[in-house]
């Protein structure tokens, strides 16, 4: 009986050994994995240290092995891929605009005492514009411009503009005949109104289309520095015949500008003289409905003869109020002084206003009646009273 209680005894003890003997190995076996996993770590951080210190060891390393890790195989596809994207060449772009403007007026000139009622036109004209982006902060342009006579036979073919331009990184060069710094900068900004001859103080003996011209344009942020130069080898100088250069600033709905003029004055290829003027022009949006614009221009008459030299200048005030959404109210007023005394015949300064009311009941029209006073030095004054409309049309085709 006691040699069968020892056996029992002597199995219950083997029994709790058993669990506590495989516990214990069980625990040595996961602080030996965990160990194992802890130095596999530092073996990877290790050689991320290395290949950053040592890249060119690291990539002949990279190729002497073959990828076997789809994940690797998959980051250096993407990076070929990305590779060749960023070898691949620029993109070319193109795109046609073609457009039209139809000004048609009617309206009552008096002048010399008796009325005339005609039908006149406000600078009517069509166009195309082309332009290919060939590279990045690379494109030429192609410009053609002619304008289309409503007033007399509908004739079509006078030419506005007629041109070729390169942009660059480091500016744009235009040839052909172009707009001048003096309008792009000076005139632009109080011609405002539907009239064939606005700006009117500006409009009698100043640039708005020059032929055989020379241009260039850098915009540095806010500010654009033109500079344009005639060059007509049939008449004037065997050099340049003119040169304007002008500086403008335009941010936060303001403009300024400031522009040289200089170009040589002849007669049947004899040299008189030559013009040299100074401009400037501010324009600001006060408000979403009202706008006022000023541009002033001192023109020196420098003459070979003696006793001929004469200064004058031009003056151009403008306004315009938006009265309702589809109403606006435009009014001006002008002086322009041609540099000869008031008692010299040949004076053909003037002075004088306008009024114009416009409704615009589509953005592309705008219907006007407008009146206009000039008052001469020499001569009656002139007075007109007209209404009109203006159509712009345009279209632009990407391809």
């Amino acid at each position: 009986m006691k040699n069968a209680i020892s056996s029992v005894a002597k199995a219950i003890l083997v029994a709790l050994c058993v669990p506590l003997t495989c516990a214990q190995a069980n625990t040595e076996r996961a602080v030996t994995m965990a160990d194992i996993e802890a130095l596999e770590a530092q073996l990877k951080a290790l050689k991320a240290r290395f290949e950053r210190q040592n890249p060119t060891a690291a990539q002949t390393t990279q190729n002497a092995k073959p990828t076997t890790n789809k994940a690797a195989a998959a980051d250096a596809k993407a990076a070929s891929s990305a590779s060749s994207a960023k070898s691949a060449p620029t993109e070319e772009k193109r795109k046609l605009d073609v457009y039209a403007t139809m000004r048609p007026t009617y309206g009552r000139l008096e002048t010399n005492g008796e009325d005339n009622w005609d039908v006149r036109d406000a600078l009517s004209h069509a166009g195309l514009k082309v332009t290919h982006e060939f590279d990045k902060d690379w494109s030429a342009e192609l410009h053609g411009e002619w304008s289309i006579d409503v007033a007399n036979e509908g004739n079509f073919g006078r030419s506005r503009r007629a041109y070729t331009a390169l942009n660059t990184p480091v500016g744009r060069f235009g040839i052909g005949k172009q707009r001048p710094a003096q309008y792009l900068f000076i005139a632009e900004y109080v011609d405002i109104f539907n009239h064939a001859n606005s700006p009117f103080a500006y409009d009698p003996e100043s640039l708005f289309f020059v032929d055989n011209l020379i241009s260039y344009r850098l915009t540095p942020g806010p500010f654009t520095f033109v500079a344009v130069a005639q060059f007509n080898g049939e008449s004037g100088s065997n050099s340049d015949d003119l040169v304007n250069v002008g500086l403008s600033y335009d941010a936060n709905d303001l403009h300024a500008a400031v522009t040289y003029q200089q170009n040589d004055v002849y007669a049947d290829d004899v040299q008189l003289g030559d013009n040299s003027l100074w401009a400037t022009s501010l324009a600001y949006q006060f408000t979403p409905r009202f706008y006022a614009a000023v541009a002033y221009q001192d023109k020196d008459y420098n003459r070979d003869a003696a006793g001929a030299d004469r200064s004058g200048h031009t003056f151009d005030l403008s306004f315009a109020y938006q009265l309702a959404k589809a109403y606006k109210l435009k009014a001006g007023y002008f002086d322009f002084d041609d540099g000869y005394l008031d008692s010299d015949p040949a004076a053909g300064g003037f002075d004088g206003y306008n009024l114009t009311l416009e409704w615009s009941p589509i953005k592309v029209l705008r219907i006007h009646l407008e009146y206009l006073n000039k008052s001469f030095v020499n001569g009656d004054d002139f007075d007109s009273i007209s209404i009109g409309f203006r159509y712009d049309y345009k279209t632009t085709v990407e391809y």
